[in-house]
């Protein structure tokens, strides 16, 4: 079966459970959309970003492009104008999920009803959480809030999203390319190299992290990950 690079990414990110934290490193300590915390602990979702919003209090308009949304991958809620309030609660959680088929939802404002949502285990990420929820009624955004969701939109997606517990990272469209790739083998293999330093040859962090002694004598490391190391370097 043949992957184009998106489909290698996902699936190498999948099959090795690479985390949030791995992605930020992978693309040199950036792509983290700030603030995101889990509302589900330990879920671990990937996927290509799909983006609707919200705005004015209202989450009108989460519905009816929730209903237009192509299903799967992980669907980034925005919210403009919404302010204390939430932007959706279980039921559009679980309409999404089971429904639309989104492995992960990452909304850029507050969410409520989240004792449902938990138990339920819906992966979801937010900015919060508060009981007030947005008003149900029609209305029409400015060009304000237009322009500043099509600026979103361009910039998200097409993106491949990794959130977990420590949060949300993006590798945006641009950075969906084999560099990015080659990156995320060896932040893998550099954490397999240091855990071996640091659990079997009992090297303190020091020692492994920063001097990285391993690479002055490679030899110290299994055959495996010394061949690991060798085609990656």
């Amino acid at each position: 079966m043949k992957f184009n690079i998106q489909e290698e990414i996902i699936t190498f990110i999948k099959r090795n459970r690479v985390s949030s934290v791995e992605v930020a490193d992978a693309l040199n300590k950036s792509g983290v959309i700030e603030g995101m915390k889990p509302l589900t602990p330990q879920k671990h979702s990937v996927g290509v970003v799909k983006y609707i919003f919200g705005h004015s209090r209202s989450n009108w308009p989460i519905h009816e492009q929730g209903e237009k949304v192509d299903d799967g991958g992980i669907l980034y809620v925005d919210t403009f104008e919404c302010y204390n309030q939430a932007a959706f609660g279980d039921i559009v959680a679980k309409y999404f999920h089971l429904y639309k088929s989104f492995e992960g939802i990452v909304v850029n404002g507050l969410m409520r009803v989240i004792h449902a949502i938990s138990r339920l285990g819906f992966p979801v990420w937010s900015k919060g959480i508060t009981p007030l929820g947005c008003y149900n009624r029609k209305v029409e955004p400015s060009e304000e809030i237009v322009k500043a969701a099509d600026e979103k939109r361009k910039e998200l997606e097409g993106g491949i999203i990794v959130a977990d517990d420590s949060g949300v990272t993006i590798i945006k469209k641009e950075l969906i390319n084999q560099k990015t790739l080659d990156r995320l083998h060896f932040i893998e293999l550099q954490e397999d190299i240091w855990f071996y330093c640091l659990d079997t040859l009992k090297w303190s962090t020091y020692k492994t992290i920063c001097l990285k002694d391993y690479l002055k004598d490679p030899d110290v490391l299994p055959k495996i990950l010394r061949e690991k190391l060798k085609k990656l370097s």
